[in-house]
């Protein structure tokens, strides 16, 4: 065990230990059990910025790329419900969004692995190529069916983007800087946010739906063109692969296919058949998803595993309903595909404005906090959406409580990523990276899958959608408030957060 002189040199050069060093006492560093480790970063004097030349291509080459897949999923989130009165098929509609996301597991599986072996260039390439092929089958789609494989498609292109953004953030940028690059990578949502899901209803309805793919096509050359020579200025990193790559693939087709058939089994009109398929691709989904993600991870254990854990059970609360706000709107309360918008708007935008805050307190305050104090405002916000199910209530009370949802997101979401870049070694980001990518995907897909089986019921029964939009409600909110309760598990223990920072700053050193 170090004494405490070591303690105080290593903790002083960089860190904090659950509040300032003034306000600890040697006592307690010699016991540092008693204590809960925040890593706060201290500005370095002179410390170049996100936009100084020497970072400039990056940070504008990431942001243009987010704002792609940003303009991407507001505008299928308010096109589709245009879509499918065209189409026909309203009892695939959940399946729209879940198709992409299940691809997109395959691709942050790969992707994962690939980074670790080639770097972030290479990855990133093939999986805008696979994005850009799946907007123009998607906007050629002759049926429903064909839609779904298209955003599947899309999906395993799209998986390739957070892990390559988040390793570009880990590798680029000191700790200090990240919190205010997640911030700026949701101020991208901004624009798309606000005029992205309004002008993709207009489109859908004044011109045509399959519009809102094919126009994003141009958007592929110029964003990506930007990101690839901001990847590009990486500094090389010695390539140290971990297990085979072929096994993560097979791993990642699993999860997959688990979740897929989680997501049949669940929307199927066979009770029996739901349960067999629910459990089953349950059972196989843990399975791989406990192989793909870093030891530890399934039973919370505290730091970087339990943020992998947790920031699932964040997106499996928030898109549990956040694919169904447009249909609340249109299918319930009546209002048209360009004023729903209105609501997947506010919550983009308070979503961005968390985040900002987050970035301003990040010197101040633990990421750990940050993410205790936004699940509870995410379960508040999506319980807030009960209401508009009953007529009396203004549908417009829709727009005030996901912008809440949408606020809690903004404070919490980014913490995991900071918490993984903070603890985990360079040479094992892409694959524990693409873990946290993963978590936050299957709980993505989950929620959207397990939501569109809820309306395909209640929509069968003859009842509407409002049925199956109300249990999803009350599913989110409690998930919600569970991650409020198990988010202490997020702070390690203070020996092992002072030893574990003395190790990385001996391996700078060396």
């Amino acid at each position: 065990m170090p004494n405490e002189p070591e303690i105080a040199s290593v903790a002083q050069a960089d860190v904090e230990v659950g509040l300032p060093f003034d306000e600890v006492s040697p006592e307690e560093l010699l016991h540092p059990e008693s204590l809960r480790a925040v890593h706060v970063p201290k500005a370095a004097a002179g410390e170049p910025g996100l936009w100084a030349v020497e970072r400039r291509q990056l940070t504008l080459g990431l942001v243009l790329t987010i704002t792609l897949v940003a303009a991407e999923a507001l505008a299928v989130s308010t096109a589709t419900v245009v879509v499918v009165r065209d189409l026909g098929g309203l009892d695939l509609y959940g399946l729209v969004f879940s198709a992409f996301l299940i691809g997109s597991l395959l691709g942050i599986v790969v992707v994962g692995g690939l980074i670790d072996r080639m770097g972030v260039v290479r990855p990133f390439l093939g999986g805008l190529g696979l994005f850009a092929i799946g907007l123009t089958l998607a906007g050629l789609a002759p049926s429903m069916p064909f839609l779904i494989g298209a955003r599947f498609v899309q999906g395993v292109g799209g998986g390739a983007i957070p892990p390559v953004a988040y390793v570009a953030i880990g590798r680029a940028l000191p700790e200090r800087l990240r919190p205010r690059m997640f911030a700026l990578l949701s101020t991208a949502w901004i624009l798309p946010g606000v005029f992205g899901p309004a002008i993709a209803g207009i489109v859908a309805q004044q011109l045509h739906w399959r519009l809102v793919f094919l126009g994003l096509l141009p958007l592929i050359a110029v964003s990506g063109a930007m990101a690839v020579r901001g990847l590009s200025s990486l500094p090389p990193f010695p390539a140290r692969p971990t297990g085979s790559l072929a096994r993560r693939i097979a791993d990642g087709l699993v999860v997959a296919a688990g979740v897929a058939l989680i997501t049949a089994g669940l929307s199927s009109e066979e009770p029996g058949l739901a349960v067999v398929g629910g459990v089953v691709g349950a059972v196989v989904t843990l399975a791989a998803v406990r192989r793909l993600t870093p030891p530890g991870t399934l039973r919370l254990s505290p730091g970087y595993p339990a943020a992998i854990f947790l920031r699932g059970l964040l997106t499996l609360a928030f898109f549990s309903i956040d694919a169904y706000v447009a249909l609340l709107l249109v299918g319930v309360r009546g209002w048209s595909a360009g004023e729903a918008g209105i609501a997947v708007t506010g919550a983009t935008v308070s979503w961005t404005i968390g985040s900002w805050v987050q970035a301003r307190l990040s010197d101040r305050t633990s990421p750990e906090r940050f993410v205790r104090a936004g699940f509870p405002i995410v379960a508040i916000g999506i319980a807030g959406l009960a209401p508009v199910l009953v007529a009396p209530v203004p549908a417009a009370f829709a727009v005030v409580a996901f912008t809440v949802a949408g606020f809690g997101m903004g404070l919490a979401y980014s913490q995991f990523a900071v918490i993984v870049l903070r603890d985990v070694e360079q040479h094992a980001q892409g694959r524990v990276t693409a873990g946290l990518t993963l978590s936050d995907s299957v709980g993505t897909a989950l929620g959207t899958g397990i939501s569109a089986a809820l309306v395909a019921a209640a929509i069968r029964s003859g009842s509407g959608p409002a049925p199956g939009i109300a249990v999803a409600i009350a599913i989110g909110t409690v998930l919600a408030l569970a991650g409020f309760v198990l988010s202490p598990r997020l702070w390690r223990p203070a020996a092992e957060a002072i030893a574990g920072r003395a190790g990385e700053a001996a391996e700078g050193v060396r």
